[in-house]
């Protein structure tokens, strides 16, 4: 199978390396011509077999819509268009349309692994007609992690419901990471405490709240000890909001996501040990950039 993937950041770089490791013709193009293997998307269209596939990974909003309306100007009726970015669910009926109207399919994909995904794998949330779903489902398989395929792949619905089960998923990810940075705070402020990292090392095996979000804390105390490169500055890419405003829409109370994102708005007015612990995770996890408090700049981590 060959494709074409827009978007070489953070994710869509690994997301080729794991692809081509996994026996997966590649060309992928980016604004950067130093991670591009072409020049422009006419040049990306003609390297593809047809029927093509293209994936998207580009930033939510007026950049995967300007990607969408190029590309529904230069693909076929046949291809298919994948959309693994974080876009909110409800733009994805408008891209379906755009493309749709030349004859061209369209999947949506949440897509969750971060920085790792690379080499521990993705998992993927996909929104879309069943037999165009069948049709990428080698992308899909090269994308997970080995195992079962229930057990990191799940066609979740129609067009939109990637994306929409991505945006809780996210929300989720908020709450869990606030309860452990909260009970991180509340260790480091106990002066009996006399060991916080082992405390958050001995809880990796047989207890409840072990997690992978737990063992990302670990390893991000093992390098920094008391956090003290690491500002506690959060920002938030939208699906946490999204989130919020859809259980509000919905009458669904959803408190622990809520304050997850009000505490993240009140990191930009105040620096806790908890809110440096929640960008620390962000940097484990995602390869986001975290404020040092020291000088307010950022680190790519």
């Amino acid at each position: 199978m060959h494709i074409g993937l827009i978007g070489l950041g953070k994710m869509g770089f690994g997301m080729r390396e794991r692809l081509r490791r996994n026996n997966v013709d590649v060309t992928g193009f980016d604004r950067d011509p130093v991670h591009s293997d072409v020049s422009s998307l006419t040049e990306l269209v003609d390297e593809l077999p047809v029927p093509r596939i293209v994936w998207v990974m580009v930033p939510a909003g007026d950049s995967t819509a300007g990607t969408i309306t190029a590309l529904s100007e230069v693909l076929s009726p046949g291809d298919l268009v994948i959309d693994g970015g974080n876009s909110r669910f409800t733009d994805d009926s408008e891209s379906a349309r755009i493309l749709g109207n030349r004859g061209i399919r369209f999947l949506d994909c949440g897509v969750s692994g971060g920085i790792r995904g690379r080499d521990e794998g993705y998992a993927l949330m996909v929104g879309g007609d069943a037999d165009d779903v069948q049709r990428a489902m080698p992308l899909f398989d090269a994308l997970r992690p080995d195992g079962e395929r229930g057990d990191s792949f799940v066609h979740a619905g129609k067009t939109g419901a990637g994306h929409y089960a991505k945006m809780v998923h996210n929300g989720i990810e908020y709450g869990l990471m606030q309860s452990y940075a909260e009970g991180y705070e509340l260790l480091a402020g106990q002066d009996v405490v006399d060991d916080v990292p082992g405390i958050l090392a001995a809880w990796q095996h047989g207890t409840v709240v072990r997690s992978w979000l737990l063992e990302l804390a670990v390893q991000a105390l093992q390098e920094d000890p008391d956090l003290a490169g690491v500002g506690g500055h959060i920002e938030d890419s939208g699906e946490g909001r999204w989130a919020v405003e859809e259980a509000v829409a919905r009458g669904i109370p959803a408190p622990a996501i809520t304050a997850a994102l009000y505490a993240r708005f009140a990191s930009r007015q105040q620096d806790a040990p908890a809110l440096r612990m929640v960008a620390a995770l962000r940097r484990q996890f995602g390869g986001h950039e975290v404020r040092r408090p020291e000088h307010g700049g950022s680190d790519a981590g």
